[in-house]
């Protein structure tokens, strides 16, 4: 069976917007600089780029594969079907790549074989772009077999660059392919690196060269006619092109091949498109006969919805309506449609809905494709996980969900020992908010202009702190403060004996955290932080 997913062209992603500068008299704070893009060479070092290879040399087998047996792919050269690839049983058995279709069937009967297919290929590059994009928001497909993810800015997520590594290579073991991984600071270089064979990782560019100059030609993926050229000259290394003489390299050679060693070195800018995936699901599993056993096509369905949970999961979206399409060789497809009263994503929840619904369908002829579409997509609502209890050794595990804990808690110590936050239409941030029972009624308890408290941080200090200056800027933990947004500027209060006139910031240390500060206007100018944002 061969699965296909329906995707629209590759777009290049749009650059995302960084926030404006703050603007004041005083030096406040740097202007913010401009997003760039993803880049190599000189502004590369500065911008920190880190690029993570995926090449795929088993791609058209690993594409085509349809079964557990011995499999090879094979492609037309000059008229004749010779073998591309083997997989490790077949050459175990003598079938090696460049032999002809016949001798391999001689040596392995049981062999099976199948076409090349470029499209096929695509189409699980492309699945396996959809799937990196967990990883980084930059995912680049840079040739045929070939991923390049941007992962500076996903080390501290994931716990550092070994566990994001070994994150990636677990997560394409899992789904059935074999990769060559590489990282390095131009995305050339960790192109080059990962063709190698190297399971190298370098993250300052002031150690690529040595690394690069010892690679041989093939791993530049240049024409064969080139590298045979070169290779009759004595060239067999990127070190011994990079000792010729640049202008009659160029002159024979042409400057294409002497540009890209440039990028790969860091000495020019390598710009990269971004890959997207498309925004609106649709997947098709195709089988190479038709097919009537409705547990087997339960089973396919599964498949594309976990593919669906994946795509959901990715955007932190989910979707009320789904339809299911069964093609038949001849005749309209069969379609079935599910829907939830809330949006939904997970492939257990569909498929629970799947199971009733499948019973009463009738499929009039043999199925030969199955289709999966899902409808308008919307934001997911987070829920808060049940909590599991225990009471007395031996006995039964409790789930209780946040609002049930809080009533037996109510139940047990009294109400006036558990209290909710509720927010109060005041500007003023330390009464802007008040204590509630959580049995009062809440359906009174509304706001003119809610959105203005979404840009409150989650943990507000007690009392503001006051933070040390280093020519005119605030300083946290030794580090000098980022003002990324603002000022917000709070003047109230004048009619009472505690009215306040700041310029509010948000502010980011270099450790990531995200920071409320102010500063008087009226005071003395320092500098003060009110909280921590989540």
């Amino acid at each position: 069976m061969k699965s296909r997913a329906c995707r629209p062209p590759a777009m290049p992603r749009d650059a995302v917007p960084t926030a404006g500068a703050v603007q004041q008299a005083l030096p406040l704070a740097e202007p913010a600089p401009p997003r760039t893009p993803l880049v190599t060479g000189a502004s590369a070092a500065r911008a920190e780029r880190l690029w993570f290879c995926i090449w795929l040399p088993n791609l058209p087998l690993e594409a085509s594969r349809t079964s557990d047996a011995p499999t090879a792919v094979v492609e037309d050269q000059h008229g004749i079907h010779r073998v591309l690839l083997a997989d490790p049983e077949a050459q175990a058995a003598g079938v090696m790549p460049g032999q002809a279709a016949n001798a391999a069937l001689a040596l392995l009967p049981v062999l099976q074989l199948e076409e090349r297919s470029l499209p096929r290929e695509q189409q699980a590059l492309e699945q396996l772009a959809t799937w990196a994009e967990r990883f980084s928001s930059f995912v680049s497909i840079a040739g045929h077999d070939v991923l390049l993810l941007e992962i500076a800015g996903s080390l501290r997520l994931f716990g550092g660059l070994r566990a994001l590594r070994q994150n990636i290579a677990k997560g394409l073991e899992g789904l059935g392919f074999r990769a060559m991984l590489a990282i390095a600071p131009t995305p050339l270089a960790a192109t080059w690196l990962a063709r190698s064979g190297q399971r190298a990782c370098i993250r300052d560019a002031a150690n690529l060269a040595p690394v690069l100059r010892k690679l041989p030609l093939a791993c530049l993926d240049w024409p064969t006619a080139l590298c045979e050229a070169l290779g009759g000259m004595g060239v067999m290394t990127v070190g011994d092109c990079l000792r010729l003489p640049r202008e009659g390299f160029t002159r024979r050679f042409g400057a294409e091949r002497l540009l890209e060693l440039d990028r790969a070195l860091g000495h020019l800018p390598d710009p990269r498109t971004s890959w997207r995936a498309p925004e609106c699901f649709c997947a098709d599993y195709e089988m190479t006969e038709e097919q009537t056993d409705r547990e087997l096509l339960l089973n396919i369905c599964h498949e594309l919805l976990l593919s669906h949970e994946q795509f959901l999961l990715a955007r932190q979206l989910g979707t009320q309506r789904i339809c299911f399409s069964f093609f038949h060789l001849k005749g309209a497809a069969t379609e079935l449609r599910l829907g939830c009263a809330r949006a939904e994503r997970t492939a257990h929840r569909w498929f629970e809905l799947l199971g009733i619904r499948f019973e009463q369908l009738r499929l009039r002829d043999p199925v030969i494709a199955v289709r999966l579409r899902s409808g308008l997509a919307q934001p997911l609502q987070a829920e808060t996980e049940s909590l599991v209890f225990q009471g007395k050794p031996g006995s039964q595990l409790h789930r209780f969900s946040i609002t049930q804990l809080a009533e037996r808690l109510i139940a047990r110590i009294g109400d006036q020992s558990v209290q909710a936050a509720t927010m109060v239409a005041e500007h003023r941030p330390h009464y802007a908010w008040r204590s509630q029972s959580l049995l009062a009624d809440w359906s009174s308890q509304t706001l003119d202009e809610p959105a203005q408290y979404l840009q409150r941080p989650l943990w507000m200090l007690p009392e503001p702190a006051p933070l040390p200056v280093d020519s005119g800027y605030p300083i946290h933990r030794g580090s000098r403060l980022r003002l990324v947004d603002g000022p917000e500027r709070l003047e109230t209060g004048w009619w009472d004996e505690d009215g306040i006139s700041r310029d509010y910031y948000t502010a980011l240390n270099p450790e990531g955290m995200r920071l409320w500060v102010f500063r008087n206007r009226t005071r003395a100018p320092d500098w003060y932080l009110h909280g921590y944002f989540g």
